[in-house]
């Protein structure tokens, strides 16, 4: 090989090499910001566990393809760190009784989900019992305007 092909060779070697470790520094760079957002994600009052499990899912899904790990008892527990109060009831019991370093991310959010229906079902109830109140009053008020 003539010292002008080697040259040439080692310059396009070098190029590569601070390109891959340019690269590799934006990968780093990327991985660092998507823990960071991990990190200061809460859930909204407004939020559903669904809504809210999908953007864990969505940061840590990245992570991981940009070649990190997540350990999953890290991530079960800022799930339940990251929940707002009306989940304070369930996320204790679920800290008291299971072993959040085998649980599996997918367990709590099932947990969650039951949790989130049974609150909103029993809500839906007591909704429909106030508009029958209502309706009763507005029925009542009526019976007195013509009464009186």
């Amino acid at each position: 090989m003539l010292h002008a092909e080697k040259q040439i060779a080692k310059d396009a070697w070098e190029t590569l090499k601070v390109m891959y470790m340019g690269a590799d520094r934006v990968k780093t760079a990327k991985v660092q910001t998507l823990k960071t957002e991990f990190e200061i994600l809460n859930m909204k009052e407004t939020e559903t566990i669904d809504d809210f499990s999908m953007k864990i899912n969505d940061i840590v899904g990245n992570i991981q393809a940009l070649g990190e790990t997540m350990d999953e008892p890290y991530v079960v527990k800022k799930l339940l760190r990251a929940i707002p109060g009306k989940f304070l009831q369930i996320a204790s019991t679920i800290k008291q009784f299971a072993d959040l370093e085998t649980m599996k991310v997918e367990h709590v959010i099932g947990r969650l989900k039951a949790h989130e229906e049974r609150v909103h079902s029993q809500t839906k109830t007591d909704d429909r019992n106030l508009l029958l109140t209502h309706q009763e009053w507005l029925d009542r008020s009526k019976k007195q305007v013509e009464e009186g």
